[in-house]
C-alpha cells in the first residue's frame, strides 16, 4: 500500500464493540491518531483503536462515497461486513507496519 492511498476503514473497540467508519488517504497516520486518541470525539471516547477492515479506492471521491454508504448501514450489516474477511476482529494495523497496541 502506498503512503497516500484513498481508503475507507473501520475501527473498533473490540470484537462487536463500538465501531467507527472513516475515510482517509493516509491510513497509517490516521490509525496512529486513533490509537493515541489525538482527536477528541466519538472515536477517542469509545477507544476505537483496532483497525478491523479497510477498502482501497482509486480516488477520494470513491472512498467518500463508500464511507457515506457504510455509515447509513444498520449495525448488524456492518458487523457482518467486518466478519466476512476478519471473523476474529484481528487488528489489521500490525500487517501494515504499525506495532502492536500497548
Amino acid at each position: 500500500m502506498s503512503e497516500f492511498q484513498p481508503c475507507t476503514y473501520i475501527m473498533a473497540s473490540g470484537r462487536r464493540g463500538y465501531i467507527y467508519i472513516g475515510v482517509t488517504s493516509g491510513l497509517l497516520q490516521r490509525v496512529h491518531q486513533h490509537r493515541s486518541k489525538a482527536v477528541p470525539g466519538y472515536s477517542s471516547d469509545r477507544h476505537t483503536v483496532l483497525l478491523v477492515r479497510l477498502e482501497l479506492f482509486g480516488t477520494m471521491e470513491q472512498a467518500i462515497g463508500r464511507e457515506k454508504q457504510l455509515k447509513n448501514w444498520r449495525r448488524d450489516w456492518k458487523i457482518k461486513l467486518v466478519e466476512t474477511d476478519n471473523p476474529d476482529w484481528v487488528d489489521l494495523a500490525a500487517g501494515l507496519g504499525l506495532g502492536p497496541l500497548d
